[in-house]
């Protein structure tokens, strides 16, 4: 596993036009574990709402990726209200994924039932995928991983200049892998 980043780099702060992206801290997880434990977020992602215990590991873990991997994860506010709506970022979980991407950077986000359809989910990614391109190199290959039903997602990731690169399998399910950039 080899990143262009240093251990250690702080959080950044990304700004759109209608959100702020920045790093979670414990009083996020009220808002977290809300989101997480909502069927309509986890249908596509996993399955199964999420316990408090469960999103506490999640915090945890986000904070380790900055950490050690110096990229991670984000919150996603709305600037007007500075209301919680959200997550996304890059990561490197390890998954034992056929075919491996272990060394890619994936890309992943999840929005509050609320925000969906508003155009948040893709506002954010290209955020967090210009960010990446400045960090990794602009010909860095990153990937996601996508449901074959959560066509939501998969036009958020066509719209980011995605591809679908083939349908893999993880946990004995096929999922949807997706990748940009050349590297």
């Amino acid at each position: 596993m080899q990143y262009l980043l240093q251990p250690g780099t702080p959080v950044p702060v990304l700004d759109t036009a209608r959100l702020r992206l920045r790093c979670h801290t414990p009083g996020d997880f009220r808002d977290c574990a809300a989101m997480w434990a909502d069927p309509m977020v986890t249908r596509f992602i996993g399955g199964v709402p999420a316990t408090a215990q469960q999103v506490w590991a999640r915090l945890l873990k986000y904070a380790g990726l900055w950490s050690l991997l110096g990229f991670g994860y984000w919150v996603i506010e709305e600037r007007s209200t500075g209301h919680y709506v959200g997550e996304l970022g890059f990561a490197e979980f390890m998954r034992d994924l056929e075919p491996s991407i272990q060394g890619t950077p994936e890309l992943g986000w999840a929005l509050v039932a609320a925000a969906h359809g508003r155009g948040y989910a893709t506002e954010a990614v290209t955020a967090v995928i210009a960010w990446g391109d400045r960090r990794f190199g602009a010909s860095a290959t990153t990937a996601c991983i996508i449901s074959p039903e959560n066509g939501a997602s998969l036009r958020v990731a066509t719209k980011c200049g995605f591809r679908q690169s083939c349908v893999a399998s993880l946990a004995g399910q096929p999922i949807l892998l997706y990748s940009r950039g050349s590297g």
